[in-house]
């Protein structure tokens, strides 16, 4: 007994720091960003690399400001400015792709004291401003006339396609599924692609799937909120659609892949336990799937998110394991 050592917790340490696994997050979204950039041009990766440049520069130039360490090194803004990118379309105003990532870095996340001290996801709260603020831009949706070409050869090998424009505009797969227009649905296999009208990361499910995997495989994320969200939005549209096909296209359609394994999974927003992880997906799935079908915006995954990170403290206090003699709280 004498040799026994009391001390306060942590008792199991890790040499992961907050760098690592940025970095291993910018790692699982280099295959959205290469796909981003083969769908939609070279203007997919300028409009990144402002959100990265005024993410970074904003945290940088803030915290000298207010005197406070910098930690621009920790990766964790550019982690930032890269998802706030993949939420936009890729024909977003410049100077508002930079606001969206002022917003994020300085009001959702610097005002309430950095990394780990803010309460709601960063890049998604700063999309729903931006949708609010620009809703115009925000829902203007791009399909690169390159991929339209390439889209019709898969679909008929024979046929010649003409025409020389640069982009033509197009519904997203979430509203042709709303009814809102007369529009055919994108194969399963444009789907996966991402040979389809969208944000410029959300379009390639293959990549995003990738990039989900990577982060399972190095233990960044755990199964826990990606599996619940995902299979509560399939579930649920299953219920009330009774179509196989209709769930299949509500999983690969809008943010759903990138909000349920990259933002979803943000440790300092979401809940820190199995059971609490499991009740954040179940309710992002619900919320989402009640906006996509009975709400007035097409798309519900940023709103569920936000909603959750609300309840995230609720939800953690009540999945708390209580210590062994202890008493719950």
């Amino acid at each position: 007994m004498s040799k026994m050592t009391v001390s306060v917790s942590p008792h199991i340490k890790d040499s992961a720091s907050t760098s690592t696994i940025m970095r291993d997050v910018l790692i699982a979204l280099c295959p959205a960003l290469i796909a981003s950039s083969i769908i939609f041009g070279l203007r997919a990766l300028l409009v990144t690399a402002v959100c990265v440049a005024f993410a970074v520069g904003g945290e940088w130039v803030f915290e000298k400001i207010v005197k406070k360490p910098n930690t621009i090194g920790d990766l964790s803004a550019a982690v930032t400015g890269v998802l706030l990118a993949f939420n936009l379309p890729v024909g977003i105003p410049l100077w508002q792709a930079a606001f969206g990532s002022l917003v994020a870095i300085i009001v959702v996340k610097q005002l309430f004291g950095g990394i780990g001290q803010n309460f709601a996801n960063p890049a998604i709260t700063a999309r729903i401003i931006m949708l609010i603020a620009f809703s115009s831009t925000m829902t203007s949706w791009v399909f690169p006339d390159a991929l339209a070409r390439a889209a019709a050869v898969l679909a008929s090998p024979n046929t010649a396609i003409s025409g020389a424009t640069d982009a033509v505009s197009s519904a997203t797969t979430l509203v042709i599924l709303k009814g809102e227009t007369g529009a055919a649905l994108p194969s399963i296999q444009n789907m996966l692609l991402g040979i389809r009208g969208g944000s410029l990361g959300e379009t390639s499910a293959i990549a995003l799937a990738l990039g989900g995997a990577y982060l399972l495989i190095r233990r960044v994320i755990s199964w826990h909120t990606p599996v619940a969200f995902i299979g509560t939005v399939f579930l649920f549209t299953f219920l009330v659609k009774g179509s196989l096909d209709y769930s299949v296209y509500q999983v690969l359609s809008g943010g759903l892949l990138i909000g349920a394994f990259f933002m979803a999974t943000d440790y300092s927003t979401t809940p820190n336990t199995d059971w609490g992880r499991v009740i954040f997906g179940v309710g992002c799935g619900l919320i989402t799937v009640l906006i996509r079908i009975w709400g007035s915006y097409p798309e519900g995954v940023s709103f569920s998110i936000l909603l959750m990170n609300i309840l995230t403290p609720y939800i953690s206090k009540a999945t708390r394991k209580k210590p062994l003699g202890g008493v719950k709280v």
